[in-house]
């Protein structure tokens, strides 16, 4: 009896920790998800509610696509600064993955003079937040013609050229990968390159995507460094740049709806993004989180 009731305390004691768990955990996901609902109901405002701007209100009295027909016009160059941003996101993405998984590879597989002290270097370096190299970056895109009119292979130059650096997770997963198939190959002649692309890279398929979901959602949704090399010159903003300075310049009177559609549509790669691949994102960060 007494083991009995025992049980059925520990069983009351743990519905009633699961219960407070799960009223916190919804009360987070509210205050997340409300400032994405509200973007997403204002969106769909009509334009003659409110002029466009903001109101008191959060659910639109006239639902409308105003503003998502407006974006899709030949008035809006939202389509031009979507096609900058996808084409910065896109080869970044590229560079940097490429980048990343031969630093991380070499790391895992060789030993060679230096190499705890670059690691140790590189651990450092990214301690230090990357705004504090602006204006240096700033001025030598500047001597080489990359800002305002070449601000978009300034940026995809940025963005690939020190991602060596965020080696960290793809070399934990390679270390997970049994050295001795490398051995093997290498006993059978193989290559360093070949061993690399015919076997390394086909069991890291987690990793792969893990690295190039976070080397497009980066530049994808940069703003600060995208204004800053931009400078003003319009044909090459990005989304993020011209969303803000439709709402700055405009004193959000006209453009607070257009604004939200033009946040709705950034989400939706992204979104699509990790709903297909959210299994392999997981896969990449656990695995390559574990020294093996």
């Amino acid at each position: 009896m007494a083991k009995q009731k025992e049980k059925k305390l520990h069983k009351q004691h743990n519905a009633l920790s699961n219960g407070i768990a799960y009223v916190v955990l919804i009360l987070i996901s509210i205050v997340w998800l409300a400032p994405f609902v509200m973007i997403v109901l204002q969106s769909f405002r009509s334009y003659n509610e409110g002029g466009g701007g903001m109101v008191e209100y959060l659910l639109p009295k006239t639902f409308s696509l105003d503003s998502y027909k407006w974006l899709f016009s030949s008035e809006s160059q939202f389509f031009k600064w979507y096609g900058n941003t996808f084409i910065i996101a896109f080869f970044i993405t590229l560079g940097q993955t490429a980048m990343v998984l031969m630093v991380s590879y070499a790391l895992s597989r060789m030993r060679f003079k230096g190499r705890e002290l670059w690691m140790r270097v590189c651990l450092i370096l990214g301690m230090f937040p990357g705004f504090l190299t602006m204006i240096c970056l700033y001025f030598l895109l500047k001597n080489f013609g990359l800002t305002q009119a070449g601000a978009i292979p300034g940026l995809i130059l940025i963005g690939v050229a020190s991602s060596g650096m965020g080696y960290y997770v793809c070399k934990g997963f390679f270390d997970t990968i049994p050295k001795s198939l490398d051995e093997a190959a290498r006993i059978d002649g193989a290559s360093r390159a070949r061993i690399f692309f015919t076997l390394t890279i086909p069991l890291s398929k987690p990793i792969i995507i893990y690295t190039a979901l976070t080397a497009f959602m980066a530049p994808w949704c940069d703003y600060i460094f995208a204004s800053y090399v931009a400078f003003g010159y319009s044909d090459s903003y990005n989304v993020a740049v011209a969303l803000f300075r439709w709402v700055k310049t405009n004193d959000y009177q006209g453009y607070f709806t257009r604004f939200c559609a033009g946040g709705v549509l950034i989400a939706v790669p992204i979104t699509i993004l990790f709903m297909c691949l959210q299994k392999y994102y997981v896969e990449g960060v656990t695995g390559g989180a574990v020294k093996g």
